[in-house]
């Protein structure tokens, strides 16, 4: 059995009224609880436990704390090619849009890496668009071999592939996976990919347990809120981590908690996700997933990640650009606008401020050259 079984059970769920019907006691007994279920989960991220924030927040504070301690680890992302096969409504990479494409060659990949190694980052995400005739996987082993003279972890956010193939990432160099699963909703999600592989929707959904199988050390999975209805996505998700955690013990399981952003389109999300109500899916996460990682992107304008950074996150993105070469090169299309542009050294200074620990290597690759 794997997740899309369990989500199957869960797509006659009459989730907007029962949300609608959890009371003050409900969301009071789910934060009086040590361990929670899926009817706490649904009570904390309920309208209800929008009167309990606080309460939350106090809770997911103290939780972080004894959980990973005051440590926040920095990661950037490191475009390498957007060429892309699929049509999704709401990416500038869709094979939709006429823009000059990029693919960095070596010596490209050489210089984006070193320039981004010199603001103190080690740990580094891999990112292409989702072309596999572009981008294959001897291309990505290709990269990982240079990527290894600069960082010490290296992820990959790329087409979902097969357990073998991640294997063979694995091999050169790769220890960590993302893939989010951009909407769990199926109905939205068909209407908003259009065309190309990434329309198969178990694929996609199956694809972070194939990482887990492959022995990656950590997962990271998400939605990105806005496409369908806010509670409805984080309740699942967070349900998706539940499992790979449960089926997977030795592997890291972290959510990410992105939010619509302006891209290249003009398609705009039917479901507003609030600076408050992002506030309540993280600290649902939290309380819900105590040991997962949760990380906060660049995405988040400064003002909103700096007052967050003690509820529940443990990873951060920084000196971030989305367009392919963004650290060494001009032009180029970004993927989506960042909030957040603060540098690598800022980001740091400003966790000190708030009394956290930036951490930039938590890992090495101990693999034969």
């Amino acid at each position: 059995m794997s997740f899309y079984d369990i989500l199957q059970a869960w797509e006659s769920f009459p989730f907007s009224q029962r949300l609608q019907g959890y009371s003050d006691v409900d969301v009071r007994r789910a934060l009086g609880k040590s361990k929670l279920d899926a009817e706490d989960l649904l009570a904390l991220l309920s309208p209800a436990a929008g009167r309990h924030l606080e309460e939350m927040a106090q809770r997911a504070r103290q939780i972080t704390q004894n959980q990973f301690g005051n440590v926040i680890q920095l990661f950037t992302p490191m475009y390498v090619s957007d060429y892309c096969v699929n049509h999704c409504e709401y990416c500038s990479f869709s094979s939709i849009y006429d823009f000059p494409r990029k693919k960095l060659d070596m010596r490209e990949v050489d210089r984006e890496a070193a320039a981004i190694a010199a603001t103190g980052i080690r740990h580094i995400l891999l990112l292409t668009g989702e072309s596999r005739k572009d981008s294959p996987v001897d291309y990505l082993k290709a990269c990982v071999k240079v990527l290894r003279e600069h960082f010490t972890s290296i992820g990959i956010e790329v087409n979902p592939m097969s357990v073998s193939e991640y294997e063979e990432l694995a091999i050169a160099g790769v220890d960590s996976l993302t893939v989010f699963q951009e909407v769990y909703h199926r109905e939205t999600y068909a209407k908003l990919h259009v065309k190309g592989p990434k329309r198969n929707y178990r694929n996609r959904l199956e694809a972070p347990e194939r990482g887990c199988a492959a022995g990656y050390r950590s997962v990271n999975i998400g939605a990105l809120l806005g496409l369908y209805d806010w509670r409805q996505e984080a309740v699942i998700a967070a349900l998706h981590a539940d499992y790979l955690q449960t089926n997977y013990p030795s592997c890291e399981i972290s959510l990410s908690i992105p939010r619509f952003r302006p891209f290249l389109g003009e398609y705009q999300p039917d479901s507003d996700v609030t600076d408050r109500a992002l506030v309540q899916v993280l600290l649902a996460y939290r309380l819900f997933l105590p040991r997962a990682g949760i990380t906060l992107s660049t995405r988040e304008p400064a003002r909103l990640r700096d007052k967050l950074v003690h509820l529940g996150v443990t990873k951060m993105s920084a000196g971030v650009s989305t367009a392919v070469g963004g650290h060494s090169q001009d032009g180029g299309t970004p993927q989506f606008d960042i909030s957040d542009e603060r540098s690598v050294s800022e980001i740091r200074e400003m966790l000190y401020q708030n009394g956290l620990q930036p951490v930039f290597k938590d890992w090495d690759i101990l693999i034969p050259n």
